[in-house]
């Protein structure tokens, strides 16, 4: 069929709205029509050229969306069902999956090739080139044709547009701080950069039961967002937050910090490092350039307080577990689906959609579709 997409030809160009030919299910596959897709900076990080892809692409990771066709053999979905992309495809038989790790499952490996899990080739089309589909999802276009093993099916009364978010964002975000950072009632989190991935460490913490929830950004609407959604404390930087969180802790610093910044930098670490406590963990969540080496890290500090510095993808938890998991805190109330979206775009406004996140003015933008579209 024929559709569009948003798609990035090379490094530091433009997206552009294009008309391509999207495959139907093979065995394995669904066919899924989109209601929305987050922008999260990951997808600028193809921009940059930060996370090496073959181009042209079409970016996209976080979407949700109905069941529109299933190929041979798919035994999870059926016609009509709603689902939401998980950007790390789940097997269920590889070695990760068996140990119940299917946030790190091996077909992972291919999330920037551009082949398809099922046959090793491209659903996306222009002509006779092959576009590579960003984790191999490209939410970036109203329908989408994926593995059964990248979605994740959801009760239909959870809405749509913002359940795109658990896909990555929410999911991300939460897990960072409560599978992996492992916070207890009690403790104190801190959490810097407040994005589409950061507030929802927020709020995780929160639920977690955590005493003390430090938010850094240095926006103040990111700031207030978090004060709203669980933060106790806001600062604008890392070294402002140091003395405070001493204060607060009587000198014993956090137990968890979660370092969900948009672009990662070898040079953060010691500071996120020293607002760590004796036993603490400092989760790093947030991508770097592929290519960068240099860290910044005392390691005397490092033994001598027997710190943990961890690294995370999809918040530590598999997609099948995790987003019923979370559906079921946005039922009691502990999960905050409404004021995650700060603003909402049609596709061709991508490029300014991606302009409002660099400038700091979402929390999550989000791409809607609608009749026009499908």
């Amino acid at each position: 069929m024929k559709t569009k997409a948003a798609i990035l030809h090379g490094v530091n160009e433009e997206w552009k709205v294009e008309e391509v030919e999207l495959g139907d299910p093979v065995a394995g596959e669904v066919q899924v029509r989109l209601a929305s897709s987050g922008l999260c900076h990951s997808d600028h990080h193809l921009r940059t050229g930060q996370s090496p892809a073959p181009m042209p692409v079409v970016g996209g990771h976080e979407g949700a969306g109905t069941v529109v066709k299933v190929g041979p053999g798919v035994t999870r979905f059926a016609e009509g069902d709603h689902v939401v992309t998980a950007f790390i495809p789940a097997c269920g038989v590889c070695g990760p999956c068996s140990r119940g790790a299917q946030n790190i499952c091996d077909e992972g490996a291919g999330l920037l090739t551009g082949l398809s899990i099922s046959d090793k080739t491209h659903r996306v089309t222009q002509g006779d080139v092959g576009l590579t589909q960003m984790c191999l999802l490209g939410t970036f276009s109203p329908y989408i044709t994926v593995n059964q093993a990248s979605l994740v099916k959801i009760e239909d009364d959870i809405p749509l547009q913002n359940a795109a978010l658990l896909g990555c964002g929410i999911a991300t975000g939460w897990g960072s701080v409560t599978e992996i950072g492992g916070t207890r009632v009690g403790d104190t989190v801190v959490v810097v950069g407040i994005g589409g991935v950061g507030i929802n460490a927020v709020q995780g913490a929160k639920a977690a039961g955590a005493r003390h929830v430090v938010a850094v950004d240095p926006v103040k609407f990111k700031r207030d967002m978090a004060e709203k959604l669980g933060a106790t404390h806001t600062f604008e930087n890392m070294e402002a937050a140091v003395g405070p969180v001493g204060e607060m802790t009587w000198g014993t610093m956090a137990d968890v910090v979660v370092l969900t910044i948009g672009e990662m930098k070898g040079e953060y670490i010691a500071p996120a490092m020293a607002l760590t406590g004796k036993g603490g963990t400092a989760v790093v969540v947030g991508m770097g350039d592929y290519a960068a080496m240099d860290v910044k890290l005392n390691l005397f500090e490092m033994t001598l307080f027997q710190k943990r510095l961890q690294g995370a993808i999809f918040g530590g938890a598999g997609p099948r577990t995790q987003v019923p998991k979370l559906l079921n805190e946005y039922r009691t109330g502990a999960l905050n689906l409404a004021d995650l979206v700060t603003q909402t775009y049609r596709l061709e406004d991508i490029n300014k959609a991606y302009d409002d996140m660099l400038e700091g003015n979402n929390i999550r933008g989000m791409i809607v579709f609608d009749e026009t579209d499908w």
